[in-house]
Formats: C-alpha cells, structure tokens, sequence
C-alpha cells in the first residue's frame, strides 16, 4: 500500500527512536546475541527488519530517525542504513533494557530541543496498513503534546496470550485526534480464557510497546521512580565522553515497568487506537503465519535458499542457510532452521521453547552458538 503520509507540518519537532536490541533468543539460531533478527530479512522482501522500520519511519520523520544499538551492532547498523545521521545513531556499551535506551535518546532530544515529541518504534516488528500507520502515529503526537504519555493499542485479531494488554478507557478530547482514549491500566500476558473475554469485551488492545511523548514528559515520569537513572541520563547527554563510565549504574528495567504502568495509575497515559497489521515475530510460528499470507498456508513455507529445500508431504515452515539441502517428509507443522552451524528441528507447538534450548547452550558453556 502507498504511504501517503500525514501533514507535514503535524510532525514538526517529532523524531523517531528506534531502540535495536536484544538477541531474539526464540528465533535461534537465526537469530543471535552477535547477529539479533532486526538485522535479518526475515520477511523475505529483500530488506532486514531494521531497514523496514526505517522505511516506514522516514515518510514521518524524514532525517529525524534515531536508532539506539549496541557497540557491537553499530558496523552492522551504518552498513544497513547509510543514509542515518551519524548523530541519531546512539550506542549502548552493554544491554540495559528499553528504559535506559530510549530514556538515552530522550535525554539527547531535550538538549536539542525543549519541546521534542519522541515515537519509540522497536526494530524488529512487521507493521502493514501504512497509511493507517501513519494516521495514528499523527494522532499519537498530536495526544503527546497535551504531556500525555501515549501508546499505540493494536486491535487483537485473535485471544493471544503471548502479549500484554491496554485497557482501554473514555475518550479523549484532543484536537487532531478523533479516536484517542486514556488507558485505565497495561495488563500482564493472560491466559488463554481471559485473552478470549478481552477479545470477545472489546476494551483491551494489544499492547506493542509503541510509545509517543515529549522527551521531558518521558525524563519527567521516570524521574518519579529514578530520579538517578534520570540524572544519569542527562550527564551523558551534556558529557557523551563519560557515557562508558556513567552506564553501568543504570539498572535494567523496561519501559513498562519503570514509566507506563505508573503513569497509568496516575492517569497520565493515552492510548490511540491502531486497527492495522501488526506482528512482533516472536517465535518461528509467528515468522510461519506472516509468510504463509503470501503463499498457500497448507504448504511447506521456505525461508532462504528454496533450490535447497526438498519437501514430500510436510507443512510448516525450512530456513536453509546452511548451504545444504534439507527434505523433509509428510512432517505436519515442522520448523528447520539450518545455519553452517547449528540445527534446528522442532514443530510449531513447541516454538516458544526454543529461548530455552538457548538457555540450556549458555549453561552447556556454548556461547559460541548463541
């Protein structure tokens, strides 16, 4: 779908920080601590999950994308986004969680400029409907410049229990943004008959940990809980050489828990709802359906070299990047994940499992495979 794209001028001041981290321990051995999935293609368009976020960011943001990765990410992040200014690329001596990473570009914004409204967008989720995209990111910014702390609530299209939820409030008065509501509360992960009673209620939302704000409302609210990390934060913004130093005293927290939850049971939190196509690919199921879409969901799906793949009667989903050919054989719902190192066998039931096989290496004292 083209991306026609909001109001220039709506977006004026609005930056948007991509936080590229963690190792997508449910994608391996695809995807590892030294080479995470926002590096990979794994939607097979021909662009890393990276640069597609990217690419629907820059219709928003133009210049104004700020990405925050690890040291050991940055060659990787340059070469995949040539055109980011090299100030916007922000790096991380070691993980610390979403909250010192996007508090960081936060932190840097407001020296820039007082009134700044971030979008923090995670660099390794599928989005489609752009132009509705784009609509709600205008409305989230427009809801952010009230000082509201806004998410936006992805409408559930099955009863997940792999997600968090929003539960989703009265309505907001906010010029420019018709469809914006406070959130009385962030919901935990449920079970399965709860995601079904929110789903069949109608007033929770997936929560995909999209985020719109003024970069000093954001300090503002962490400040209630950290006022250190907070200090922190702005030292290294006013001192970027005493950013290896101060970074080992911020402690490791998300978004959530260290700024959305309270603020919510402070009232301080919108939710924009966002009706369009969303998938955090979590796991090898995951990455099955969304490529299954574009093919015959009763067939094997192929991520990779297809010459290299020989299949008889089995569905599910082979990734061969090992450089030899896999046959798989009247295997319902498997998963192969060849790599030049490591093999990977399993079915789809048992894909949430696979963060602790990466578990079970570490302790194994593999880490060369993780």
């Amino acid at each position: 779908m083209a991306l026609t794209g909001p109001d220039p001028s709506d977006l004026d001041g609005f930056t948007a920080v991509v936080p590229a981290g963690g190792a997508g321990t449910r994608l391996w051995p695809l995807s590892r601590a030294s080479s995470p999935k926002f590096l990979h293609d794994l939607a097979g368009t021909g662009r890393s999950m990276l640069q597609a976020t990217v690419d629907r960011l820059r219709p928003l943001a133009g210049e104004r994308v700020m990405v925050v990765t690890g040291v050991r990410h940055a060659t990787a992040v340059r070469e995949q986004l040539p055109d980011l200014l090299p100030e916007n690329l922000l790096l991380e001596p070691a993980p610390r969680d979403s909250m010192p990473a996007i508090g960081l570009a936060a932190a840097v914004l407001e020296r820039r400029d007082p009134d700044a409204v971030l979008g923090s967008f995670a660099a390794d989720h599928v989005v489609g409907d752009l132009d509705v995209f784009a609509d709600r990111v205008r409305q989230a910014v427009a809801v952010a410049r009230t000082g509201s702390l806004v998410t936006l609530g992805i409408t559930p299209t099955y009863p997940a229990t792999g997600f968090g939820y929003i539960r989703v409030g009265d309505a907001r008065t906010v010029p420019g943004a018709p469809d914006a509501h406070h959130v009385e509360a962030f919901v935990e992960k449920p079970d399965e008959a709860t995601a079904r009673g929110y789903l069949e209620g109608g007033s929770h939302l997936w929560n995909a940990g999209i985020f719109v704000v003024r970069a000093s409302v954001l300090l503002e609210l962490l400040e209630a809980s950290d006022p250190r990390m907070v200090d922190e934060l702005r030292q290294i913004a006013a001192h970027p050489t005493s950013l290896a130093e101060r970074w080992p005293a911020l402690r490791r927290i998300s978004i959530d828990h260290a700024v959305a939850e309270p603020a919510a049971r402070a009232g301080r939190v919108a939710v924009v709802p966002a009706p369009f196509a969303w998938d955090d690919v979590g796991d090898f199921a995951a990455l099955a359906t969304i490529l299954a879409e574009t093919g015959d969901p009763g067939a094997l799906t192929v991520l990779g070299d297809r010459h290299l793949v020989v299949n008889e009667g089995s569905t599910g989903i082979v990734a061969a990047h090992g450089g030899r050919t896999v046959v798989t054989l009247g295997v319902p719902d498997v998963v192969v994940v060849d790599t030049p190192d490591a093999l990977l066998v399993t079915t789809r039931e048992h894909c949430q499992d696979v963060k602790g096989v990466v578990a079970t290496l570490q302790r194994l004292g593999r880490e060369d495979l993780t």
